[in-house]
């Protein structure tokens, strides 16, 4: 058995176990979680069920990556990741991150104003950057893959 047998089905486990814990959030933490806080805090009861859509939005957004992630394992396990195909997920996962950081980008600048303590803020702005960060990673991580497929077809070619 090599090493990507043995990475990969671990590593399957556990986005099974990611998923599952996001559809447990997104059905029931999150508009249970705001519910409470419109109750506790009745001033920002207005902001109960656009949060819970983002939130939900945003959960969403990590489901698809952890889809895609799924997709282009097989194709590594299949020994088919140097293709057409593995584009497709590939750019879904950088839509899905980017609009993810879309999406918190406008709740950091809305709440960011109102907030009277600097600690969410802060927060938030770090968040901004990994986000940020990540989208533009996966980027390279694209133009790498699209480098090693011409060189892996090139090689086929010759061979």
């Amino acid at each position: 058995m090599n090493l990507v047998n043995r990475v990969v089905v671990p590593l399957r486990v556990l986005l099974v176990m990611l998923f599952a814990g996001l559809v447990v959030a997104q059905v029931m933490s999150m508009p249970g979680q705001f519910a409470h806080m419109a109750k506790e805090e009745p001033e920002l009861a207005y902001l109960r069920w656009p949060l819970t859509v983002w939130s939900i939005l945003e959960l969403l957004c990590i489901q698809v990556v952890i889809v895609c992630t799924w997709k282009l394992l097989t194709l590594v396990a299949s020994d088919r990741i140097f293709s057409e195909e593995a584009f497709a997920w590939v750019d879904a996962i950088i839509w899905s991150l980017g609009v993810g950081w879309v999406l918190f980008l406008g709740v950091f600048l809305y709440l960011g104003f109102l907030a009277d303590d600097p600690g969410l803020p802060i927060l938030m702005f770090g968040m901004v950057l990994v986000g940020g960060v990540l989208v533009l990673l996966m980027v390279v991580m694209r133009a790498l893959l699209r480098q090693a497929t011409t060189l892996r077809t090139d090689m086929e070619a010759v061979i």
